[in-house]
This record gives C-alpha cells, sequence and structure tokens, in this order.
C-alpha cells in the first residue's frame, strides 16, 4: 500500500490481467520458499510509526502534503489522513546496542518533525487514538490526496454495494455508528514492528509472534476512548476490523483485518496462498516490474490487514527475505515506552522460536485469538490462557513469565545487558503499578473531570517530558 498509483478505475480486464499476474507469482513464491532460495539473514528489526498532526486547539491539523514537502524526509511518508504521517526506522540487526540505535535514531527524526511542525502551528502527537478526533474530521476531504487512498475507498464501497460501514463496539461504554468511508481507518495509530527472519526459522517466528500477541498489547493499551466513549483499552481493534470491511467471505477469519485463520504449518507460504484464494483483489495496479519482484503479490498482501502479518521484501543484494509485522501496538505513549514494547516482543519471539518443542504444538490457535482479544479489550486486567494450561491474570503472566522470557530471548540475541535492563526495567515498572497509556487517561479524565481537549494538552506536556508513562503524574 505505500505505493503511489496513477488510476483509480479498473474494469473486468484490468481484474482478470491482475489476478493472472497475483497468480503466477504466488506460484512462484511456493517454488523459491521450496528451493530454499529466500534470505539465510535474520534477526534484524525495524519499525513504523503512525502518528497524529495536531494544532494548538489540540485538533487534528489536516496539513501532512506541506509539513511532507517542508520536512523533505524519504523515512517520514503519507498515510490514510491528512493529520496522519508514518516515521520509517533503517533496519537494524538485533544484537549489540541495537534497541539504544533504535531509539536514538526515532528520537531524532520524531524531534526533526516537530521543529517543522511547530514552523507550521502544530505539533506531532503518538497515541492510539486522538481523544479530541470528531467522527467530521474522517471525512474524504481529509484524505490524503494520493489516489492509492482514493482507489481503496472506491473499491471497498464498490464491494459493498455503496452501503456505509457500520461500527459497533461494545466495551465499558458502547458505540454504535454509520459512516459513507473508509475514514475511520484513520483514526487508529500503531506502532508497527518488523522482524526479518531467516528462511528456516521464519514458521517458528511467525507463530511465536501470534502466540505472544496477546500479552503484547495488554502490556501496551493507549487507545481507550472513541468520539467520546470509554471502550476498550485497544479500541483501535474493534475500529480497524470494521472500519474496511468489504464484506469477503463472511467467516471471521478471513475478513481484510483479522487475527488469522490459523498458525503457519510448513511454510509461510500458506499465508499468501490463502490470500489468494480468500481475499477479492481490491487495487488492480498493473506493474511493469518482473515477478521475481513480487510486485502484484506484495500490493495485494498490503490490503489484507492481519495483525501479524508476513512480508516479503528483499536485502541489499537483492536477496527475497521474509518478515513479520508485529501491527499489535499502539502508537506511544512515548517513544521509550514503544521500544520496550518492541524489545519485549523480539526477546519473547526470540525465546518461544526456540523452545526444542514448538509451543504451537500445545497452545491452541484459538487460545491465543482470544488472548488477543480479552487483552485488547480488558488491558492488564484480562485473564490470558497460557502454554502449561492455565489462565492467568495479564499482569502475573507478564512479570512472571513473559518479561523472563524476554530477558533470555534478548540475551540470546546478543542485546547489550544494559540496553535488555533498560527496556525490561520501564516494562517491570509500567505493569507493577498498572499504569498503561490507557489506565493514565481514563484516570486523569476521571480525577479531573475533563474534558478530552484538557485530556489532550495534559498528555501532550506529559510525552514532551520523554518520561515513560509509569512515571506520569496523574
Amino acid at each position: 500500500m505505500g505505493q503511489e498509483i496513477h488510476q483509480t478505475q479498473f474494469n473486468d480486464q484490468v481484474f482478470a490481467e491482475y489476478q493472472r499476474r497475483l497468480r503466477a507469482e504466488t506460484e512462484l513464491l511456493g517454488a523459491q520458499l521450496a528451493e530454499g532460495y529466500f534470505s539465510r539473514k535474520g534477526e534484524i528489526g525495524g519499525y513504523e510509526l503512525e502518528s497524529w498532526l495536531v494544532d494548538h486547539n489540540y485538533f487534528p491539523s489536516p496539513i501532512n502534503q506541506r509539513f511532507l514537502d517542508r520536512l523533505n524526509n524519504p523515512l517520514v511518508v503519507h498515510e490514510l489522513s491528512r493529520f496522519n504521517v508514518e516515521l520509517n526506522g533503517a533496519p537494524q540487526p538485533l544484537k549489540g546496542n541495537a534497541l539504544t540505535a533504535m531509539s536514538l535514531e526515532l528520537n531524532r527524526n520524531w524531534q526533526a518533525c516537530q521543529d517543522v511542525a511547530h514552523g507550521m502551528d502544530s505539533v506531532l502527537m503518538m497515541i492510539g487514538i486522538l481523544p479530541t478526533v470528531r467522527q467530521s474530521d474522517l471525512c474524504l476531504a481529509n484524505m490524503s490526496d494520493l489516489k492509492r487512498y482514493r482507489a481503496l475507498n472506491e473499491q471497498v464501497l464498490k464491494r459493498r454495494c455503496g452501503q456505509p460501514l457500520h461500527i459497533c463496539i461494545h466495551g465499558r461504554e458502547h458505540l454504535d455508528l454509520d459512516h459513507p468511508d473508509v475514514m475511520l481507518e484513520a483514526a487508529t495509530t500503531s506502532f508497527q514492528v518488523h522482524l526479518q527472519s531467516a528462511q528456516d526459522k521464519a514458521v517458528r517466528y511467525f507463530n511465536a509472534s501470534i502466540i505472544a500477541a496477546g500479552p503484547l498489547i495488554a502490556a501496551a493499551g493507549n487507545s481507550p476512548l472513541l468520539f467520546g466513549a470509554d471502550l476498550w483499552d485497544e479500541t483501535r481493534v474493534p475500529l480497524f476490523e470494521q472500519s474496511v470491511e468489504v464484506g469477503d467471505p463472511p467467516q471471521q477469519e478471513h475478513h481484510r483485518v483479522s487475527f488469522g485463520c490459523g498458525y503457519a504449518q510448513e511454510s509461510l507460504f500458506e499465508c499468501f496462498a490463502e490470500n489468494l484464494a480468500h481475499h477479492a483483489v481490491l487495487l488492480p495496479i498493473l506493474m511493469d516490474a518482473p515477478s521475481q519482484q513480487f510486485a502484484h503479490l506484495r500490493l495485494h498482501n498490503g490490503t489484507i490487514w492481519r495483525w501479524i502479518r508476513p512480508l516479503v521484501g528483499f536485502d541489499p543484494d537483492g536477496t527475497p527475505h521474509l518478515r513479520i509485522e508485529q501491527r499489535v501496538l499502539p502508537a506511544g505513549p512515548t517513544i521509550a515506552d514503544m521500544i520496550a514494547n518492541a524489545a519485549l516482543f523480539f526477546g519473547v519471539a526470540r525465546y518461544l522460536s526456540d523452545l526444542p518443542d514448538a509451543p504451537e504444538s500445545v497452545f491452541s490457535f484459538d487460545d491465543a485469538r482470544d488472548n488477543f482479544y480479552r487483552a485488547a479489550r480488558r488491558g492488564l486486567q484480562s485473564q490470558l490462557a497460557w502454554l502449561d494450561g492455565s489462565t492467568v491474570e495479564a499482569r502475573t503472566l507478564l512479570l512472571e513469565e513473559m518479561i523472563p522470557m524476554a530477558r533470555q530471548g534478548l540475551t540470546a540475541l546478543g542485546i547489550d545487558k544494559g540496553d535488555i535492563d533498560l527496556n525490561l526495567g520501564i516494562l517491570e515498572c509500567r505493569i507493577k503499578c498498572g499504569q498503561t497509556g490507557a489506565a493514565w487517561q481514563r484516570a486523569y479524565r476521571d480525577k479531573h473531570q475533563c474534558d478530552n481537549l484538557h485530556l489532550v494538552a495534559a498528555y501532550l506536556e506529559r510525552q514532551r517530558s520523554n518520561a515513560p508513562v509509569h512515571e506520569w503524574e496523574v
């Protein structure tokens, strides 16, 4: 979805030709994976941070095109709405001071972005859902001026026969509304972490990422409020799942946004075969690229948003590689919090993938999926199933199982002890005191009986301090 296109209208012949190329590239992918042709380089990390542009009245500021023109940084790009941008990080081998390097890079880019935004009477903010965003802000007039987004909206609505998107979220409170386009997706901003794996370990890493998703999102919740309603700790999850629902096959696991339908068994090719079999093409952009670049396969995969998504990329020498995109984490509250969340993911994924007996052989996919939705709804207070057959509170599971696993996994990767101690220490403090971003937002609003404008002002003030969220005063 990152590439620009040159048209938004497509006839049946274009769809048929795209489908032919997609099928051919999928078959080629299967053959190359069967031959072991993909990269043996592994344990390389990266990230994408989606953020908000906010004006001095604490409402969304729809200026991303002018902002990006002034910034002129290829690592900072458009998002769906005019008030969102995405910051990308350079891939880092996961060893030594990799976590510090990620933090320093993101801090440098963030500050450069803030300097430009300040010159435009705006500020950048990292939060899962901006409490002051209004449904009226999420309109086509505020869609980024790129044809790929217009085409995506047109194709989703075409497949829905023009019917509006219906959002129904039961949380602490209840939200039920219709929306005429896909722009509700723009209300959900994430910190997406990438993990490149050697081909022979990709299945284990992918399945480990699925198992880790529930505890991971429990520790990181930062999206409790939408349009004034207090919903889930991670309201991003139901909102995103419902905001691009096209009515492809009605099975839940085949929705465009979903937790998926199972572990990988033999190869990540299974996910791409599923893409071909179960998901209609939304953007049939015909590209003049050799089939071994997998251009059509990668674009199609970019319109299927599994919470844990396999990606095909390329090493600097052109060798194709496999990456796992862990999409469950929200943006914010601070860079320190997000790097700590990434450390938890990298460490647990390595630990689980190294176990002599694959945990996915005893821990069902259904349990992993149920954990994810329970944790997204109730955060650290959720009850989660675990590998030994027990069910425990997320807070206990994280402190007694996940953080020790992450420490062993990060040590096995060769991450510096100081980096491990710093990042897992942040997590441990956050979990012990129970103050995630979601918990802080609720506590601040309740204590001060304030509106969302005052909440955002207080949140921004604390975010600027760079102190992790467990240190924030309510």
